[in-house]
């Protein structure tokens, strides 16, 4: 399950700032039809610190409703109790694993870390999958508490990278071997990892892009390096506008509302871009073949 390009899909909002459920539908089918290998539902993407339990638990039964692709669900909490509750509901509304990142109010010492993943481990019957995401949880899970889950918890089975760093991930794919699953967590490493051994990327900007991200992999997997480098580099442009120099989520909306899919406003305190950048936006679509 844990092989090919999953979209961490958005959470579309109409403008009173509910879910659009609606519109979440239409998206899960949108991205069926690009040939993306599965979902991952309430990543950062999907706005998770900002959604209702109650919300989570509907978004999740709702995504399962509408496809049979492989479907992960993001069950990050602060608290070990809390991400147990709900991780055991997203299980039985359909998720066919978990994706958990790292407490991030308090930041835990590595002790800490392993004591969290392993209670939550040992409590699901689920496959884990770590999410280690620097950028909003202000730490990266050490190695050797990857390691040492990894080890000692058989559905402990892989981890989402979003650290951009492509010689940690090289030590991933080196200390871990073929019994984990390693997936590129930021598009501008996806093609060097996937050369390194990673097996797949969950990423942002295939919410944006996504039939980009298929061919880079699909070109990566029949051997056309020269083709695969080549659309590496459009996918790093469009991740460079589209994650890297405005607000992620509202910028990646943006970009989806361009190219005519209905991907809604961000949940406040979030704010939707100024015209400016939706103008730099729609040149860089352009300048990729998109619009």
């Amino acid at each position: 399950m844990l092989r090919g390009v999953f979209v961490p899909h958005v959470t579309p909002f109409d403008g009173k700032g509910e879910v659009d459920w609606e519109a979440l539908k239409g998206l899960v089918h949108t991205f069926e039809e690009a040939g993306l290998d599965g979902l991952v539902s309430l990543g950062s993407n999907g706005e998770f610190p900002y959604l209702s339990f109650e919300e989570k638990i509907r978004v999740v039964e709702t995504v399962r409703e509408e496809t049979s692709l492989p479907l992960i669900a993001g069950a990050t909490g602060n608290s070990t109790r809390e991400t147990l509750r709900l991780g055991r509901e997203l299980l039985e509304v359909g998720a066919d694993a978990l994706l958990i990142g790292p407490p991030y109010y308090f930041k835990p010492s590595p002790e800490e870390l392993y004591a969290h993943y392993s209670i939550i481990a040992d409590s699901l019957d689920s496959q884990v999958l770590l999410y280690n995401v620097p950028k909003f949880t202000g730490l990266n899970i050490p190695l050797d508490v990857v390691e040492k889950l990894g080890e000692e918890h058989s559905n402990v089975v892989g981890i989402k990278d979003s650290s951009a760093n492509i010689g940690r991930i090289a030590e991933l794919l080196r200390r871990m071997g073929d019994r984990f699953a390693v997936l590129a967590g930021t598009a501008d490493v996806m093609y060097p990892s996937w050369l390194l051994g990673a097996q797949g990327a969950v990423v942002a900007v295939a919410n944006v892009v996504p039939e980009l991200c298929v061919e880079l992999y699909r070109t990566f997997r029949e051997g056309d390096h020269q083709k695969a480098g080549e659309l590496q580099l459009k996918v790093n442009l469009v991740n460079e506008v589209v994650v890297k120099r405005y607000s992620q989520v509202s910028a990646i909306k943006a970009a989806m509302e361009l190219r005519g899919w209905k991907a809604g406003r961000p949940r406040l305190p979030s704010l939707p871009l100024k015209k400016e950048a939706i103008e730099d936006i729609r040149k860089t679509l352009k300048e990729v073949g998109i619009l």
